[in-house]
């Protein structure tokens, strides 16, 4: 019981913070999502988050996200709490089989090998399959995703693909103590998107997800992504608490 209400009360906090956030930069909360990143977490803690409201959960593990979803099958059809499954993690070829058609939303395409891969593996099943460019857009070693140089022409790629969705842009800024020193790559993404958003690359007005979506902001920057124009940020460690690595 604890355990729930701390989840629950994590999440009014975040909501919260998400709302003052939109308030600072004009914008209203109806514009930014947010995703409860329950990586590593048991299913009882998706669990919790839903019976406190939330209905999207990104993911990072190709196998653990399975796991979720097939727990969340496997409850009896009056107790399955709706639910939408968000792939944030990077994404191996030979995983994106288990993806296509249980999850809303893969946020992190970050080559065009992959965007094919999910091209042919939805044409397989005669789908539709909704997904983000990843972008690296702090140039980051350790980081996957399309350099901002690269971005344009990516886009242009993946937009002809005909059983891919191109909804938006995603990127995980750099690990920081001070989330304005993030500040920039927003604002850099923001201008992407826009640009990309002219040229009409962007597959809108789609539900549920009715924006072009810019994937950007976590537990230590979210607000600063917010103020620079992100319609979803993915928390984690602010709902669920700190994670534990050991089994992965």
């Amino acid at each position: 019981m604890t355990h729930s209400i701390s989840i629950a009360e994590n999440l009014s906090a975040i909501q919260s913070r998400i709302g003052a956030a939109c308030e600072r930069a004009g914008r209203s909360p109806q514009e930014v999502r947010l995703i409860a990143v329950s990586k590593t977490k048991p299913f009882s803690a998706v669990q919790a988050a839903q019976a406190a409201g939330m209905v999207d959960f990104g993911e990072n593990y190709v196998q653990e996200l399975t796991e979720k979803i097939h727990a969340w099958q496997a409850l009896p059809p009056q107790a399955q709490q709706p639910v939408r499954w968000h792939m944030i993690g990077h994404l191996q070829k030979n995983k994106v089989k288990y993806l296509i058609g249980n999850v809303a939303l893969i946020h992190s395409v970050d080559s065009l090998t992959l965007a094919e891969c999910i091209e042919k593996e939805a044409a397989k099943q005669d789908t539709l399959m909704n997904i983000l460019l990843e972008i690296n857009a702090a140039a980051e070693e350790s980081k996957w995703g399309f350099s901002l140089a690269e971005a344009m022409d990516a886009a242009r790629a993946v937009a002809s693909l005909p059983h891919l969705r191109l909804q938006g842009l995603m990127t995980s800024a750099p690990f920081t103590e001070d989330p304005e020193s993030n500040r920039p790559y927003f604002r850099s993404m923001k201008e992407l998107s826009r640009e990309m958003h002219s040229q009409g690359l962007f597959s809108l007005g789609l539900e549920p997800f009715p924006f072009p979506i810019l994937s950007m902001g976590m537990s230590g920057d979210f607000e600063v992504a917010i103020e620079e124009g992100a319609t979803m940020v993915r928390v984690g460690t602010s709902i669920f608490g700190t994670r534990d690595y050991s089994s992965k």
